[in-house]
């Protein structure tokens, strides 16, 4: 270790005409160090510290000593990391000295017990210093297989393979009591494990997602979000959408959820009951008015939307939707992502929309008395605005609005329709098996669908009255179902309607003229695809009650 013992700095005075004068302090020295294997390892500095952001930022704490925390630079007057190192630590009673790029890398890469091939070393001396074996080990272990070749190939097995399965969503959660990182595939709505994998894989896993999605990786304390363009050999590019979430026992779960599915789906597609697509159809093309699709999330709201609108995404129509997040993206639309830490929310974007000659604004979700107050006062004004909500069913969304201060009147003026929706899983075509069902089982049905509508379908029990169940095959996962179907409801805004709305009526009551109207329920829907043997009635009360 080679040292230089910093310049005496003298202060001395002068007298003058104008008062006390200080001379011009003598240049700083630093101390220059080299690197060496004989340095004790800093534990107390470096818990708080990754390997890879000391790496980028070309810095390393050598020791806490008399009050004092000497840091080693490579150019100690930059200020702007002088700061950073300030902030980090808490402190400004920091030495710095100075070493080469060569040798800070290469007590980085000592310290945290890396040789020169990238590899754990077997002797642990951090582990000796601390006495904290095994979390120390599991910590060198994970930073050590960060960038390493499985981590990356391990990462891009799972997004490929949630790919083939048809998974929406990808769970990755570190179990710290059996120390395994478990991955569940969400597939038809239904969290599916897939694999186990080793613990000491957690945080490399993390940090790699972190890496691709452009999140920080030396932020391990609060949830980020982000975004990863994956593009698999031969495929068209996907998008994921990543969350990352501190839990219990310092560790963090990530969600990715698939965004790309490929082309956009039309509403042919959705599996509709004829009637309610021909209306719905019909409502699309109106000039101006507001038209709310609604459910829980992940019931598909999303896809209708977008299903809808590619069906006036024609060039002579000026399309505007903000979104949180922008999900699926079409030509021609003119998509905008909502950032809520900026002042870029719903609100504020419709009132730039309107100021920029729309025809069409999709709104991604009316959260607020603000969002609904515009998009009711854009739709009065020439506009076709749709927008989301969550709500339960049709007639609970006009009395929820009506609840959060809306204007009956306005509210009433502007309606189209309200599409609720639900999705449910389908039986496997490869496994399900027919089966006779008991009388009560039918009248259930019949109970369920209301007996006075039912009569109307012209279905009887008998012997040769068939429906089908669950089985399981490799083909499903030997869950008995696969793929998914939509139920809807569609509630549109006649003049009864809009007079129970100005008269504030409960929702039992709309409900009841709706259906009175031609308006089929969600569990009505859900028992005709009982009937035609598409799912059962257990997945259909699992997703809806009336």
């Amino acid at each position: 270790m080679k040292s230089q013992k910093p310049a005496e700095q003298e202060k001395s005075t002068v007298s003058g005409r104008h008062g006390v004068v200080k001379e011009p302090c003598s240049p700083v020295v630093y101390r220059t160090i080299a690197f060496s294997d004989n340095f004790v390892i800093p534990i107390n500095l470096l818990n708080t510290l990754k390997y890879e952001y000391l790496r980028r930022e070309l810095w390393v704490p050598l020791e806490h000593r008399g009050g004092r925390i000497t840091v080693l630079v490579d150019d100690p007057g930059n200020i702007l990391k002088r700061d950073m190192i300030e902030n980090l630590f808490k402190t400004k009673a920091i030495e710095y000295c100075v070493a080469s790029k060569a040798d800070i890398l290469n007590f980085i890469d000592h310290f945290y017990g890396i040789d020169d091939a990238g590899e754990l070393l077997s002797s642990n001396k951090m582990t000796d210093a601390a006495g904290e074996g095994e979390a120390v080990k599991e910590e060198q272990l994970a930073v050590a297989e960060e960038d390493s070749k499985v981590i990356v190939n391990l990462v891009n097995d799972l997004i490929h393979e949630a790919y083939v399965r048809r998974a929406s969503d990808i769970h990755i959660e570190p179990d710290i009591k059996d120390r395994v990182v478990n991955v569940r595939f969400r597939i038809d709505g239904e969290c599916i494990p897939y694999k186990t994998l080793p613990y000491e894989y957690r945080a490399p896993i993390v940090s790699r997602v972190k890496i691709m999605s452009n999140l920080d990786i030396t932020e391990r304390r609060l949830p980020q979000d982000g975004k990863i363009k994956y593009s698999r050999p031969g495929a068209e590019e996907m998008e994921l959408r990543v969350a990352t979430l501190p839990t219990h026992g310092y560790v963090e779960d990530v969600v990715l959820r698939i965004l790309t599915r490929g082309k956009i789906m039309v509403l042919d597609d959705l599996q509709m009951e004829k009637d309610t697509r021909d209306r719905f159809k019909a409502i699309m093309k109106k000039p101006y008015g507001l038209i709310l699709l609604v459910g829980p999330t992940g019931s598909g709201k999303t896809t209708t939307a977008h299903a809808a609108l590619h069906l006036i995404n024609k060039p002579n129509m000026k399309i505007w939707t903000v979104e949180d997040p922008v999900e699926i993206t079409q030509q021609g639309i003119r998509q905008v992502q909502a950032h809520h830490k900026i002042g870029l929310d719903f609100n504020s974007a419709m009132r730039a929309f309107l100021r920029a000659d729309p025809d069409v604004i999709m709104v991604g979700e009316m959260r607020d008395y603000e969002t609904a107050k515009m998009g009711i006062e854009a739709s009065t004004t020439g506009h076709l605005v749709l927008s989301t909500l969550h709500t339960n069913n049709a007639p609970e969304t006009i009395v929820r609005l009506l609840d959060i201060g809306i204007d009956p009147f306005a509210f009433a003026d502007s309606l189209l329709c309200v599409l609720a929706q639900r999705l449910v899983r389908c039986l496997c075509e490869e496994c399900k098996e027919s089966y006779h069902p008991a009388k009560e089982e039918f009248d259930d049905l019949v109970g369920h669908y209301g007996e006075k509508p039912f009569s109307g379908l012209n279905i009887t029990y008998n012997d040769d009255f068939t429906l089908y169940r669950a089985k399981g095959c490799p083909e499903c996962n030997n869950t008995g179902y696969r793929g998914m179907t939509g139920l809807f409801e569609l509630l549109v805004a006649t003049d009864a309607i809009k007079q129970m709305i100005i008269g504030r009526k409960s929702i039992a009551a709309i409900r009841k003229s709706a259906m009175t109207e031609g308006m089929h329920t969600l569990l009505q829907g859900g028992v005709m695809k009982v009937l035609r043997g598409e799912t059962d009635f257990i997945e259909v009360l699992s997703v809806c009650i009336r």
